[in-house]
């Protein structure tokens, strides 16, 4: 069974073809990090419209990698939300007209679903249950994973997720857009010294994060001063050693109290090198195996949600009947089964 994938939830274009027998056929990815950097951030009128343009040629770029035709899809799948809903609806729109004028289904996917089965898409896979850590832009997460559609959450960020706590704090620092990339790069350049940064809830015993406050702390070290560039680097690093020493404290802890013996890491922060780093290290000590996607299947991209369609098809979901299409914003994981 071929299964196109189809994801527009913020700022990528992500189409891709997956074969239940043959593996992940070819996917692209657009991204419009260009077109927002003037403006600070994401606009998403005009990611919606960008989506408008890329998804055909995406599209034609694919079938003719995969060397496949429109004829040989047998399910599109399409990001349905959680995200921007003008963006969502491009995609719905664009994924619900081609299943029905090829007349295959067209399955609604969450998108933190797709990002949560991403690395079972590597050669080496994770296999059923472990526990995930979900950390990106929008979301930071503990998950008991066991099985497809089977998700408990474990605990979450009560105020910003981890990779928004870099975007606003790469923006203390003067640094661009995209700033999360940016931070890292510069925290390279940096190293120890007497400053310290809290660690946020590392002791709460829970599986909560907060990074509301370790941002705060950010602005009171730049407040009124001008950072000298090495300055800069070096609360950079320290800010990066807090984020990441609380991700993987709290991921250990969270594996043993499932008494698991495997960690997933999946969204845009998992492909921070510090925090793989830090997370390879704790883990061999405790004796636990970590798994991640590729890099390239770390951000949004279509990939992941044909890989996750394609699982939903073959334990017998359908699509939504009569072409029917809509978009969930907001969408809580624990309800992915519901329908549209």
């Amino acid at each position: 069974m071929i299964v196109l994938g189809i994801e527009s939830s913020c700022d990528e274009t992500g189409v891709a073809l997956y074969d239940t027998g043959r593996g992940l056929l070819a996917h692209a990815i657009h991204t419009q990090v260009a077109m927002h950097e003037a403006y600070g951030g994401v606009v998403p009128e005009l990611a919606s419209r960008d989506h408008i343009r890329r998804l055909i040629p995406l599209l034609d770029w694919v079938l003719a990698e995969a060397g496949a035709a429109k004829a040989d899809i047998d399910g599109i799948a399409y990001t349905a939300g959680p995200g921007l809903a003008g963006a969502l609806l491009v995609g719905s729109s664009f994924a619900a007209a081609l299943a029905q004028a090829l007349g295959v289904p067209a399955l609604p996917v969450h998108h933190l679903e797709g990002h949560l089965l991403s690395p079972l898409l590597a050669a080496d896979p994770p296999t059923f249950p472990f526990v995930a850590l979900l950390v990106s832009g929008g979301h930071t997460q503990l998950m008991r994973v066991a099985g497809v559609g089977a998700y408990e959450l474990l605990g979450e960020s009560v105020d910003d997720a981890a990779g928004e706590a870099f975007d606003k704090t790469a923006k203390l620092l003067g640094l661009g857009y995209p700033g999360g990339p940016q931070l890292a790069e510069l925290a390279g350049k940096g190293g120890p010294t007497g400053l310290k940064l809290p660690r946020p809830m590392l002791k709460s015993g829970d599986f909560q994060f907060s990074f509301s406050g370790l941002k705060t702390a950010v602005l009171t070290q730049v407040h009124g001063r001008t950072l000298s560039a090495q300055e800069r680097a070096d609360l950079a690093w320290e800010f990066q050693e807090a984020v990441t020493e609380v991700l993987t404290e709290k991921s250990v802890m969270a594996v043993r109290h499932c008494e698991l013996d495997s960690l997933v890491v999946a969204g845009g922060v998992g492909a921070n090198r510090r925090l793989r780093q830090r997370l390879d290290a704790r883990a061999a000590a405790a004796g636990l195996r970590v798994y991640y996607p590729e890099v390239a299947l770390c951000t949004d991209n279509g990939a992941m949600i044909a890989y996750c369609g394609a699982q939903r098809l073959l334990r017998g979901q359908c699509g939504a009947p009569g072409g029917a299409f809509g978009v969930r914003p907001r969408w809580p994981l624990a309800e992915s089964s519901a329908l549209l």
